[in-house]
């Protein structure tokens, strides 16, 4: 343990100044909601303990993590396939019951994925051919996808989807390839080109592949007023909610639809939607702020990294905030399918929290030992 005035210097304070406010934000929405205020107590006290955990995280030098980042993989896949002998919560087998708190093993996989990937890049960063073949990318995809298909079975598309945006973003980051980027868009669009002709002439393959669930959110998030009392009614609603809050909101302590439970989950997978009937443009607006700072700053560590890996972790966590943050807010107003993905430090659960934190606590180590010492 090595924490000492000269690294206290160069913590990134604004991020931290950030996270406060991301946490007032949450306490606000969920009070705002129809979980109420013993929710929001119960989410203050999520976020004491995501500090302590960030605060421990800044005792050691990041390059354990290089160190352990394997064992800490392994474990992780451990935890997710445990997963599946345990009993179904919400028709989906990705909950560890712990008695008093529900433990998600797929949002500390985020971090030892990320970790595991930026090792294994960072030991060929200085090989300018790591990704001239195609098939190099193999292993780094592999990586990811082990993970991704376990969470993928569980079933948690959302949660898959976020694993994607990190490999994405870290590839980018490491040097990929403008033709490799042509090929893997190529990939994507012949699977869903092939999907959309199993659709048209072979349904029964397609409701094989893909649950009717998860066909039914596709086709009420194109327009809710199919049904807009039974499987559109949480859009619709979320939109109604949204529209009503206007410019300056109607205030957190009025009576709304997001105070009597109109808003479905308004705690957690759309407190966005609370956030912006209660505050409004401006408040809402605010919170978008919060987030593009903090993802700049971000972008600022990984690009003043003193080594390889560090930059390539900060990318991954980059990946991976930025793709939850507009998908979450994006289905709420209609511009993405809904999907069980929480609005990160703001959504409600305490395994979401902390992990979240655990990542940030990484990611400000990273910052705070990007100069090497001297000794004057």
């Amino acid at each position: 343990m090595d924490l000492e005035k000269r690294y206290l210097k160069t913590l990134d304070w604004t991020i931290i100044m950030i996270l406060i406010g991301l946490g007032v934000f949450s306490y606000l929405g969920i009070s705002g909601s129809a979980a109420g205020v013993d929710k929001a107590h119960q989410q203050v006290t999520w976020y004491i303990i995501g500090f302590t955990v960030l605060a421990v995280m800044l005792l050691f030098d990041y390059r354990l993590f290089h160190n352990t980042a394997y064992i800490l993989y392994v474990f992780g896949l451990i935890l997710l396939i445990g997963v599946f002998e345990t009993k179904p919560i919400n028709n989906t087998t990705s909950w560890y019951d712990l008695g008093p708190v529900l433990f998600q093993p797929s949002e500390p996989m985020k971090l030892f994925t990320i970790l595991t990937v930026a090792r294994f890049m960072a030991k060929r960063a200085d090989d300018p051919d790591r990704f001239y073949y195609f098939y190099k990318l193999i292993p780094v995809a592999s990586l990811v996808g082990v993970p991704l298909l376990l969470i993928l079975i569980q079933p948690d598309l959302g949660t898959s989807l976020v694993f994607m945006a990190m490999l994405a973003t870290m590839l980018i980051v490491g040097g990929l390839r403008l033709k490799h980027s042509v090929y893997l868009l190529g990939l994507i669009g012949s699977f869903f080109g092939t999907m959309t002709l199993l659709y048209e002439y072979r349904q029964d393959i397609f409701f094989k592949i893909v649950k009717p669930y998860q066909w039914d959110r596709v086709v009420y998030w194109m327009d809710p007023d199919i049904d807009a009392m039974g499987k559109g009614f949480q859009l619709k609603q979320a939109l109604i909610a949204i529209g009503s809050g206007q410019l300056f909101g109607k205030g957190i302590d009025t009576p709304t639809q997001a105070s009597f439970g109109w808003v479905p989950v308004g705690e957690s997978d759309f407190i966005f939607t609370v956030i912006a009937e209660k505050l409004g443009f401006v408040g809402a607006g605010f919170l978008m702020i919060l987030f593009f700072f903090l993802i700049y700053r971000m972008i600022r560590i990984a690009m003043e990294a003193k080594d390889p890996f560090g930059s390539y972790v900060v990318a991954g966590v980059v990946g991976m905030l930025t793709f939850q943050v507009f998908e979450n807010i994006g289905m709420t107003i209609q511009l993405m399918p809904i999907t069980g993905i929480p609005l990160p430090f703001i959504s409600y659960g305490g395994s979401s929290l902390v992990t979240n934190f655990m990542i940030m606590g990484v990611v400000l180590n990273i910052g705070m030992r990007k100069d090497k010492l001297r000794f004057d």
